[in-house]
């Protein structure tokens, strides 16, 4: 069974950065539209970025112009370069597929503050 295991979040203000990676167990980073989610608080999951199986990538028009996804399947990993972070990008980090294909990990915390 695949695992997925996300890293790189943490405390920031406002305008800061982060790189958040997201390793999975096997390779499928390729084969699949990997997907990056955000679960703000009190508010359901919600995918924010994705890149397709071509390589073609997608945004929330929230995140547009300051995320950017990216992935590397020699080291099974996805990842998400977080720009000039405003207050409203707080929340739990997951990745899956676009169809919640694996189980999900534990997420990483991004905490934005002014």
């Amino acid at each position: 069974q695949v695992q997925l295991v996300e890293s790189g979040g943490g405390f920031v203000q406002t305008g800061g950065s982060l790189r958040l990676s997201c390793v999975a167990s096997s390779n499928i980073v390729n084969d699949y539209t990997m997907t990056w989610y955000q679960q703000a608080p009190g508010k359901q999951r919600e995918p924010v970025a994705w890149i397709t199986r071509n390589g073609v990538t997608d945004y929330q028009d929230s995140v547009k112009g300051r995320f950017t996804v990216s992935r590397d399947s020699t080291e099974n990993t996805l990842y998400l370069q977080m720009l000039s972070l405003k207050r409203e990008d707080t929340g739990v980090y997951y990745c899956n597929s676009i169809a919640s294909s694996f189980p999900w990990g534990q997420g990483t915390q991004v905490t934005v503050s002014s």
